[in-house]
């Protein structure tokens, strides 16, 4: 092959053309060495993708930075030897691995399998495509070391991920996911049995999970079902949609464990198509955009409930049709005040002895503070955490291990964990206990909307508003960070954003929090990402963010007014709304760094 004149390059070159077996992504390399594309080339061979705790998740294309065969057979191969390395039992209790529908996905896990059947490790593939909470289920049912799940969840077309799960259930933490990332680095070399994805179903060592999983799954779904009476016979009519994926074969199931009817399909949307033909994200997150043809078929058949799944079906999305006709989408925050109250009440009206002190519920640290307000009124005990259910799933097997017990957790992204069958957001059963939680609602004459109102009335309004900017470029995202921690060039914190006086700051990238007497935060520090919270004297909390699988830096903010000051609802919101705009004016600087809003 000639050469580009670079160096680097072209010996990083030399070594991809060396291992690559796939003709598609070596023809794809070939043509940009002869096009002489040497900054693309760059980019693609001179960095890795960086294995953290939510695993890989890139663009699949060729090189070292993309999702692509090399890649996931070098990733596989590092995990293998670090799950040999540091669980004697792997050789017996096996990994479970998992894919959704998305372009190459059944190709990555066959590939993954085979190396670690090539390691004599037992695999539990699964034969068709699956939801992701299916995986650290299965890990937990068949006490395996590891979970495996091929996955870009609701990222764009070409993307595509890979989800690891430890032998407790949950998502890896450090030092988890340094060890495999370090793991990865020493085992690069792929030997030619690495390829040979095409005969592991012939290996006694490979067995497929599907029917035994799909019966168990569903069988211990029935301890979230309280009503189940009432639900066969729900005056509500459910529509449904999967967003292309993998959801609705896996709902139909489901809706037999709780007594439902099958909802009614969003045609269009309800079988996995990879292209994702009918919406510009497949994000239910994004709100009225991506629930246009649901709300479509929901008017054609008159019902009156949105359940909408990401593509691999571990989010949810919901909306009901208003008595004036508009529909109203619930928020990540909304759904979870919502089934947060319903956990506790259907708890306790089954359970009325149960100690309510060993009673837990999780939400990460951006999402609302509803449940600790619902907590302090009821008796039972919240807790926070980072973002992320990896640090909520984790938690939680703490928390049973002292024999304390989980009912719910959730995050404002629309991930919700209803028990603790799955340890990870689970789109499937947050589905089926908000289908039965309306039809306990709509039964007594009321409704979703003003069960919600009803919440907020009881134990005190909870406004929040939440977004994002897109930004590619990591270095104007790390200077916007960097001036907020240099404020006007001062060397400290800003005071103040605009009007609004600020009382204290967590910063967990640098491990500051001026709220605490030694100044350290209580939640864990990560130098790799960037994250700060402001709490302002007139008791408003936003955070700053980056996201770790998505070009985003998000805020979240959130106000509990407090009526003896003299602030109402709406009081509040609009001085929440003015606080954003100048979040927005003073802290993002959108127009000096070149960020993207939120499309509307």
């Amino acid at each position: 092959m000639t050469g580009t004149g670079d160096d680097e390059v072209d010996g990083k070159l030399q070594e991809w053309m060396k291992i690559d077996r796939n003709e598609s992504t070596r023809a794809e390399m070939q043509k940009l060495a002869e096009n002489g594309n040497v900054d693309q080339l760059r980019k693609l061979l001179l960095k890795r993708m960086e294995f953290g705790t939510a695993g890989l998740r890139s663009g699949m294309g060729t090189g070292f930075s993309q999702m692509n065969d090399v890649t996931i057979i070098q990733t596989s191969q590092g995990l293998s030897k670090y799950l040999l390395k540091t669980c004697p039992d792997v050789k017996k209790r096996g990994v479970v691995i998992g894919y959704d529908g998305r372009h190459n996905s059944h190709r990555f896990a066959s590939l993954a399998a085979r190396v670690l059947i090539n390691d004599e490790i037992p695999v539990y593939l699964f034969s068709t495509l699956c939801p992701t909470p299916y995986v650290p289920y299965s890990v937990l049912h068949y006490k395996t070391e590891c979970g495996i799940m091929v996955t870009a969840s609701h990222n764009p077309k070409n993307d595509n991920g890979y989800k690891v799960y430890w032998g407790n259930g949950a998502q890896i933490i450090s030092p988890i996911d340094k060890g495999i990332a370090e793991s990865i680095l020493q085992n690069l070399e792929i030997p030619d049995s690495s390829w040979d994805h095409a005969t592991i179903r012939s290996s006694p060592l490979c067995k497929d999970p599907l029917n035994t999983i799909l019966e168990a799954y569903n069988s211990d779904l029935c301890s979230l079902c309280y009503f189940k009476e009432k639900n066969q016979s729900s005056p509500v009519k459910f529509t449904y949609t999967g967003m292309h994926g993998v959801g609705y074969e896996y709902v139909k199931k489901a809706c037999q464990s709780f007594g439902f009817v099958e909802p009614i399909p969003v045609k269009e949307q309800v079988e996995p198509d990879p292209e994702f033909p009918t919406v510009k994200y497949p994000n239910p997150e994004e709100g009225e955009g991506a629930l246009l043809l649901a709300m479509k078929t929901a008017d054609e058949n008159n019902s009156n409930v949105i359940l909408a799944n990401d593509p691999d079906a571990d989010r949810l999305a919901v909306a009901e049709k208003l008595t004036n006709g508009h529909w109203h989408i619930f928020s990540g925050n909304e759904i979870g005040a919502l089934l947060g109250w319903w956990s506790w009440f259907s708890f306790v009206q089954r359970y009325p002895d149960y100690p309510v002190g060993e009673l837990y519920m999780l939400a990460s640290t951006v999402s609302s503070k509803i449940l600790l307000t619902i907590g302090n009124k009821e008796g039972f005990q919240f807790e926070e955490t980072l973002t992320g259910f990896k640090w909520m799933g984790n938690l939680a097997t703490t928390l049973q291990k002292q024999g304390k017990k989980v009912l719910f957790a959730f995050e404002e992204a629309i991930g919700f964990m209803c028990g603790t069958n799955v340890l990870d957001k689970d789109g499937i059963s947050a589905a089926m206990v908000l289908s039965e939680l309306a039809t306990y609602l709509y039964g007594s004459n009321t409704t979703l909307h003003n069960k919600l109102d009803e919440i907020y009335k009881t134990y005190g309004y909870h406004l929040s508003s939440n977004s994002y900017f897109i930004c590619h470029e990591q270095d104007k995202i790390k200077k916007m960070f960097e001036e907020i921690r240099n404020y006007n060039n001062s060397g400290k914190y800003p005071e103040a954003c605009g009007p609004y006086k600020i009382k204290y700051i967590r910063d967990l990238t640098v491990g500051y929090d001026n709220s605490k007497p030694d100044c350290k935060p209580v939640l864990p520090v990560s130098k790799s990402s960037q994250m700060i919270t402001f709490t302002f004297e007139n008791g408003c909390v936003a955070t700053l963010r980056t996201s770790g699988t998505e070009p985003k830096i998000k805020y979240y903010t959130e106000v509990k007014p407090d009526p003896q000051k003299g602030l109402d609802r709406q009081g509040a919101q609009k001085e929440l709304d003015d606080i954003v705009q100048c979040i927005i004016k003073y802290f993002y600087q959108p127009e000096k760094f070149g960020f993207t809003p939120r499309s509307t």
